[in-house]
């Protein structure tokens, strides 16, 4: 049964009761005569469409234009119409002030299209400008770092990528900073002005990176902070399945022990057995309790049918899997990869190769790999932007396939930074994910008065404010599931959302950083407010509710008619009580 709106049910109860007025009057037609009758019957239907008209004023056209709208950076033109200053734009004396473009549109009814001069609507203003078709005027273009990708929080021993674009700033070269202000990496703009850098969350904590932007010349056009949250996260739990033992597999060992992971180990010596901490049956309970398995062709090879079955069903539900090329695949192998949903090749052929970065790393052996299927991602590439690693999903895990042999030689060489590197992004690719607990901190950098919003949220969350205030959240009901309030920061530094026994720490930025950032993205946003608008001729007429007390007035004067003529008197014979209209 459909839903009927309020005015459908409130013209079906008035509709009824002049009926029953109707029909009441209609059987004491003797005692109101045959010149009142017609009137009051005539009367009934016409006080329910007054009263109707009262409730629900009918549509009426009224005159309107345009509202000029200044913002950050923008001047109003010296024309005829109704000019408006939001507060972060320039003082104009021919521009009324106002608080926000909700208030304006208030205070000026009847207007039928918006005109947005300057950098463009900030957040607070974006919702009241969708009810009116909208023409956005830049005034200027914002010079610097106007486009961002950088994380919030990382985990502790990864590597970070911060990539973005600088307009207007023709050769200058973007550099990353640490907390202590040592430089880096640094990066010249690409002909479209884009840049990206990395770095390394070494230990767990609160940190603040800088992202500095240098004109031609070395001079420092504008900082960025880039605080960032490094968690210590829970230890992987990795299985490690060898074929025999090699110095890949030693150093391997290393890795993961100095890392900190939980590790546990399979290798085959042949004649039916096996080295490790302690017997490993590949089984689904097994499993279930590492969040990686990581095996060379000759354990893969090694794999009964049941295990094969028990490690598909595994990598299904999550679990992460890399397979390192240690040798040519035979005809079998590539058969069970295809259950995987890998079509490859690794032939006898092994050819020399270094990694990206530094020129004087030590070589490495690369298998020369060949893989069919445009739905492997590539994790990993040497120097001349050849594959080494790949990997695909497969239901909700993930396998990976590692053409490296010999990567131990980075340790040997000296650069033990690197293997881990290496090893620490392969892991992190295909390792089971793992879900995070207590609230979610608002994404994405925050400014002062700029709305954040909190997920995953608890009914006693709170926020504590770098000044020691604390601000209660409430959840919004529409956000369902996903438990989400709105929060207005008034200060820079780190805040610390509270959850139960969670204390979850975010940062604000200073309201001066970022000032090209912040203009393009209003720049943007409201761009896109404007192209999926169309606009109205200038001047046409726009249909608003019109006023209801000339027909409250006008049922008024004939229900008080109304009642006079059921009241009065024929003869000596009084009239019983009115008809209520």
């Amino acid at each position: 049964m459909s839903m009927l709106m309020p005015s459908a049910w409130i013209a079906t109860l008035l509709a009824a009761t002049a009926l029953l007025a109707m029909l009441r009057l209609a059987r004491r037609h003797r005692q109101l005569g045959r010149t009142r009758l017609p009137m009051l019957l005539l009367a009934q239907p016409l006080l329910a469409a007054l009263l109707y008209s009262a409730l629900f004023p009918p549509q009426q056209s009224v005159a309107s234009g345009t509202l000029t709208v200044l913002t950050a950076g923008g001047s109003a033109p010296a024309a005829a119409g109704t000019r408006i200053a939001l507060p972060e734009a320039p003082i104009d004396a021919d521009a009324e002030p106002m608080p926000d473009l909700a208030t304006a549109l208030r205070r000026h009814p009847g207007m039928s299209r918006l005109q947005v001069l300057g950098d463009g609507l900030e957040a607070r203003d974006l919702e009241a400008a969708r009810t009116l078709p909208l023409a956005f005027v830049a005034t200027r273009v914002p010079v610097g770092l106007v486009e961002l990708q950088a994380p919030t929080q990382v985990a502790a021993g990864n590597v970070f990528a911060v990539s973005g674009r600088v307009a207007g700033l023709p050769g200058a070269t973007v550099e990353l900073r640490d907390p202590a202000g040592q430089r880096v990496q640094h990066a010249r703009l690409d002909a479209q002005g884009r840049f990206a850098l990395q770095g390394q969350a070494r230990a767990a904590g609160l940190a603040t990176f800088s992202l500095r932007v240098l004109a031609r010349g070395g001079r420092r056009h504008e900082a960025l902070p880039l605080p960032l949250r490094v968690d210590a996260p829970p230890s992987p739990r990795l299985l490690v399945l060898a074929g025999a033992p090699t110095p890949e597999l030693k150093y391997l060992r290393r890795w993961a022990i100095d890392a900190g992971l939980e590790l546990r180990t399979r290798i085959s010596t042949g004649g039916g057995v096996s080295l490790g901490e302690a017997p490993v049956a590949l089984d689904a309970a097994q499993l279930r309790r590492v969040d990686a398995v990581l095996l060379d062709v000759r354990s893969l090879r090694a794999l009964g049918g049941g295990e094969r079955a028990a490690l598909t069903a595994a990598i299904r539900d999550g679990l992460g899997v890399v397979l390192r090329l240690d040798e040519p695949l035979q005809a079998t192998d590539r058969v069970r990869l295809r259950a995987w949903g890998y079509a490859l090749d690794a032939g006898t052929v092994s050819e020399s190769t270094r990694l990206t970065g530094d020129p004087a790393l030590p070589a490495v052996s690369r298998r020369v790999l060949r893989i069919d299927g445009g739905d492997a991602v590539t994790l990993l590439r040497d120097a001349r932007d050849r594959p080494l690693a790949t990997w695909r999903a497969l239901g909700r895990g993930r396998v990976a396939v590692l053409a490296l042999d010999d990567s131990y030689a980075l340790v040997l060489g000296g650069y033990a930074n690197r293997h881990a590197d290496l090893w620490s992004r392969v892991l992190a690719a295909v390792a089971r994910p793992r879900a995070p607990a207590g609230p979610l901190p608002p994404a994405g950098l925050l400014w002062p008065d700029e709305r954040a919003s909190p997920c995953s949220l608890g009914d006693g969350a709170r926020v504590l404010t770098p000044g020691g205030d604390t601000v209660a959240l409430r959840v919004d009901p529409a956000t369902g599931v996903r438990r989400c309030a709105a929060f207005w920061p008034r200060t820079p530094g780190w805040h610390v959302l509270r959850d139960g026994g969670t204390a979850t720490p975010f940062a604000v930025l200073p309201a001066d950083a970022g000032g090209a950032l912040r203009a393009q993205r209003r720049r943007d946003a409201t761009q896109a407010l404007a192209a999926r608008q169309s606009l109205p001729p200038d001047g046409a007429g726009v249909s608003r509710c019109g006023p209801s007390w000339p027909w409250l007035a006008a049922w008024l004067l004939l229900a008080t008619l109304a009642w006079w003529l059921e009241r009065r008197p024929i003869g000596a014979t009084p009239v019983p009580a009115a008809t209520i209209a």
